[in-house]
């Protein structure tokens, strides 16, 4: 009897094994970044966890417009249905609201490596830095033309319906 592959798998497997995938993601993402820190500081950690970044949410880009048909330099629609395909996506709650001609506001209303940390009583991570490279170099990537603002992000004060957000516009 031979190994299954990935095809003999039904439907329902396949998701749970997707979900599986991000979580583990996510796990070594964190993991790394708690080995940086420890070893060499929080700032130190952002500063790495910024650069390796700045270079993955453009492949991750990238992979997304190629695999679902999103063509380059498709302005905001482009960028909404790219930012659906993430691997954060699949772990965390994420919206698009007001929308308008020019722009959109994309809020992540609940964020799995925050919402741990609230669990435990640990203040949110600062992740403001590493969030305005990474969604502006995704942004950029989907459509030269769209530009990124951060509107609240942690460290900033939590008093809002949202982790953070950010407003892209073009």
């Amino acid at each position: 009897m031979g190994l299954n592959t990935v095809k003999d798998l039904d439907r329902n497997t396949l998701e749970n094994m997707l979900l599986d995938f991000a979580k583990n993601w996510l796990a070594h993402d964190g993991l790394w970044f708690q080995a940086v820190e420890k070893h060499y500081g929080m700032d130190k950690a952002i500063e790495l966890d910024t650069e390796a970044w700045e270079k993955f949410t453009v492949i991750e880009a990238k992979r997304i417009m190629e695999l679902h048909g999103i063509p380059r330099n498709g302005g905001l629609e482009a960028l909404k249905k790219a930012l659906k395909y993430r691997l954060y996506s699949v772990l965390n709650e994420q919206t698009i609201t007001e929308e308008t001609e020019n722009s959109f506001v994309f809020k992540m209303a609940d964020c799995r490596v925050q919402s741990a940390r609230k669990r435990k009583n640990l203040p949110p991570f600062p992740c403001k830095s590493v969030g305005i490279v990474e969604y502006r170099e995704f942004a950029r990537t989907v459509d030269p033309r769209i530009r990124t603002e951060c509107l609240a992000c942690p460290p900033d004060p939590q008093e809002r319906d949202y982790y953070c957000g950010w407003k892209f516009s073009i």
